[in-house]
């Protein structure tokens, strides 16, 4: 299996760690990555607010780029998933939308390149009976709140991934991995990450309201797939104690990393030193379970 592998703009700054532990785990499983030559910013998170007909060919810019590959587009980072998805979907029920992209570009895109999110690589190509083959240690029951927040699985009319108010796929990897995969309310709630510069009392808040109720169902870390939700998570724990006097002290942890670390590869691979809350208690889980 190959994919043309968008790592999108987070990969070299704020998501380093989420793009060395997808690459470290496609290694690891035998999935191919080609990474498109001279691949452009997407439009998220600013472009769409401030030009929509620019947001949509900066992504056809990239999916272009893949359709000459003739291969499906693969991501990491639910934003960009969610961009190239939208682009697609306008793309291809618009034909204005499609010809003011032509004019932009000066190529025709038909919005017909596959966008798949690695996690639904994983489970719908590979599929969880050979990742589970492919395990070498287990979550060794770690309680695992899967958050997927406003952009993995919405809008369901475009983003087509998992139940859009209840989504498993996060979950169904956890307990793969041997872990708890918990039902609790929040995982589709917004953590107000788009709003972390402007409005900061409002994240605390919200993001707050995530970590307590992830914390009432018993989770010792999130699984998370978004590079926005996990440092707004990870980076306002900090906020929220000074507002609240509440410490959670919550790992937010990549679902790739997780999935690394199952399958034996060195924590130096997988970017977990940049987590600013410690992994340390759930990787202990981890390294002591070693799968038979």
């Amino acid at each position: 299996m190959t994919y043309a592998y968008f790592p999108g703009c987070s990969a070299e700054s704020t998501a380093r760690d989420l793009y060395l532990s997808t690459l470290a785990v496609a290694r690891a499983l035998g999935i191919g990555f080609a990474e498109p030559e001279g691949w452009s910013c997407c439009g998220t998170t600013m472009a769409h607010q401030v030009d929509h007909d620019l947001s949509l060919s900066l992504a056809a810019a990239n999916l272009l780029k893949v359709r000459d590959m003739g291969l499906d587009m693969a991501v990491s980072c639910a934003s960009c998933y969610s961009r190239m998805k939208i682009a697609n979907h306008e793309i291809a029920a618009n034909a204005h939308k499609r010809e003011i992209v032509a004019a932009a570009l000066g190529r025709d895109y038909d919005g017909t390149v596959r966008v798949r999110h690695f996690v639904e690589i994983v489970i719908e190509d590979m599929g969880l009976d050979a990742f589970k083959k492919a395990l070498t240690h287990s979550l060794g029951g770690l309680k695992v709140a899967s958050y997927y927040g406003c952009l993995m699985v919405r809008p369901p009319e475009v983003a087509g991934l998992d139940d859009p108010e209840n989504p498993v796929y996060l979950d169904r990897l956890i307990e793969a991995m041997g872990g708890v995969g918990l039902d609790w309310p929040h995982k589709v709630e917004c953590c107000g990450g788009s709003l972390t510069l402007t409005r900061s009392d409002l994240v605390v808040k919200l993001s707050e309201s995530i970590l307590a109720m992830a914390k009432d169902s018993g989770a010792e870390c999130l699984a998370v797939a978004c590079p926005m939700c996990q440092i707004n998570l990870d980076m306002r724990q900090e906020d929220i104690f000074k507002a609240t006097g509440r410490r959670y002290g919550m790992p937010i942890i990549y679902i790739s990393q997780l999935m690394g670390l199952c399958l034996g590869v060195p924590e130096d691979a997988l970017g977990l030193d940049k987590l600013i809350v410690s992994p340390r208690a759930a990787m202990y889980h981890i390294r002591s379970s070693v799968r038979s």
